[in-house]
Parts: structure tokens; C-alpha cells; sequence
């Protein structure tokens, strides 16, 4: 999640900076292991990392917009996504899995009520369906693997850290006080400096220790800058969806965070990206 500079509450109405700091600390200090450790392991560990995930934001998404009947619609998605983690693992194609994806999102739209339920239904299914998926084709890529997905690790996470301090240090006009009241253009700028330059470090280490990777550094720049940027409006995106639905986090799963898609939504955009992509050269081949 992107930066969360300042507070629009009194401050007797807020929780203490430096008590929320420690706390997103030690909530990272247990996430970000967990998440690279999965990376390196690869294989069914890893798609099973992102498949929760998944889910969680899945279940996230339909409680905040009250789908109903909300447990049958949540158990089709989950079994859903169970199936395409399935899919992809045991080499099903791609032809599979998309009619397999496409069933399972029928199925659960259907289930809910009303136009507005079905909407939110099925947005939350291909919300969702972006995480299950996407980190587990970039980790077997041939051309992306391990060094694809620290790459993506490292524009999200130091976007979101510049962001968050240098908001705070030097504060400024907002971003978006409409959606977020808390970020600012400087930690916007902060965020933007540091995702590309991190971006491009991991790059140039790679070339250094040998390694191949598929992009010029010039162009890796490029593509760190646009993913930093899109992390960044995956977190408004979230912080949009928060204020329509009257939520302060999406749940309250992980300490200092919130729920899962409060600390996913800038990877999910990056991820949303990468998909795309991935599917542009998978249909033109």
C-alpha cells in the first residue's frame, strides 16, 4: 500500500505516528520474509502463497460490498480460483484456463442478487483473480522468473516506503483529498524517485552477478517508473473503493495495514500491468 502521509483526524482521535510505524514494521517484518522465501521456493508453494491471497481480497472486496448471498458467491469464487491454481500448475494451457475462469465468474455473477449485486460480484472475482494468477505465470516465465518478481517487489515496496516518509517529512498539497485525504504530492514524487531507481538497481545487479533479463536498462527505467506510478493509483483505487463502501480498512487481518488488499493494491496494479502484457504476447504468438 502506498503512502498514508498525515491524518484528516484531531489528535486525540488518532492512533500515536510512531505506535502505527512500529506496528507496520513488524507487520512487514514478518510479511516481506514470508513472501520472498515463497518467491524462492517457487512451484505449488509459491502459487499456494498467492491463491490465499487471493481469496482474502476476494472475500475482502464482497463483504465491503455486501454481495448476497455472500458465503455460496465467495465459495464459487474461492473454488474457482482453486481450479485455475490447479490449471496452471499441472500445465493445463491457456485455452483451459480461461474457459475455466469464465465459468467460475458466470457462475458466482449469476448467484448474486440484483444488477448492483452481480456488478460487484463479478469486479470482485476479476479483482482477485489478478493476484491468483499473475505472480505464479511470472515466476515460470522463462524470460521473467525470480528476477521478474523482485523486480516487482522492489518498485512496490520502495514506492510505498518513500512514499510514506517523505510525505511525512515535507508534507505539502494533497494528492487526492477527495479520495485520500492523507497523501500528498510530495510523497507521490518521493514514491516515484525511489520505485524507478529501485526498479533500475535491480536490473543493473542482475546484468553485473551475469544474469539475463529481458529489457535494456533504459527501458527498465521506463517500466519502473510507469509501475511505481501504477502502484500508487492502486492504492487510491482501494482508498476510492473504502470511501464509497463507508470502510476505514478492507478488514483488519494484518496489524498496521488492515486487510490484505490494503497492502496489495499497489503490487496488484504492477501485477494488473505485467498480466496484461503477458496476455498481449500470449495472443500474438
Amino acid at each position: 500500500m502506498a503512502a498514508q502521509e498525515g491524518s484528516s483526524l484531531p489528535d486525540s482521535a488518532r492512533r500515536s505516528p510512531s505506535k502505527e510505524l512500529v506496528t507496520r514494521v513488524a507487520s512487514a517484518i514478518v510479511l516481506i520474509p514470508l513472501a520472498l522465501v515463497a518467491a524462492y521456493l517457487g512451484g505449488w508453494a509459491f502459487a499456494l502463497f498467492w491463491l490465499a491471497a487471493g481469496i482474502a481480497m476476494m472475500v475482502e472486496w464482497t463483504n465491503m460490498t455486501k454481495v448476497e448471498p455472500l458465503r455460496p458467491v465467495q465459495a464459487v469464487f474461492g473454488i474457482g480460483f482453486a481450479v485455475l491454481t490447479v490449471l496452471f500448475m499441472t500445465g493445463m494451457g491457456f485455452t483451459a484456463s480461461v474457459l475455466a475462469g469464465m465459468a467460475f465468474l458466470v457462475v458466482g455473477t449469476l448467484l448474486a442478487r440484483g444488477g448492483t449485486g452481480r456488478l460487484w460480484a463479478a469486479t470482485g472475482f476479476l479483482y482477485a483473480v489478478v493476484i491468483v494468477v499473475v505472480p505464479p505465470i511470472v515466476r515460470e516465465h522463462p524470460n521473467l522468473g525470480l528476477l521478474g518478481l523482485l523486480w516487482m517487489f522492489a518498485v512496490v515496496w520502495t514506492t510505498d516506503i518513500a512514499a510514506y516518509f517523505t510525505g511525512r517529512s515535507l508534507g505539502g498539497p494533497k494528492l487526492w483529498p477527495a479520495v485520500s485525504p492523507k497523501k500528498t504530492w510530495s510523497g507521490f514524487g518521493g514514491g516515484l524517485v525511489a520505485g524507478t531507481l529501485a526498479g533500475f538497481l535491480v536490473a543493473w545487479g542482475a546484468q553485473a552477478l551475469g544474469l539475463v533479463h529481458p529489457f535494456s536498462l533504459r527501458n527498465t527505467i521506463i517500466l519502473s517508473a510507469i509501475a511505481s506510478v501504477a502502484s500508487q493509483l492502486g492504492d487510491l483505487g482501494e482508498s476510492a473503493l473504502k470511501r464509497h463502501c463507508d470502510v476505514k480498512d478492507s478488514s483488519h487481518l494484518i496489524p498496521g495495514h488492515g486487510g490484505v488488499m490494503d497492502r496489495l493494491d499497489g503490487f496488484w496494479a504492477v501485477a494488473l500491468i505485467m498480466g496484461l502484457v503477458l496476455l498481449i504476447i500470449q495472443l500474438a504468438a
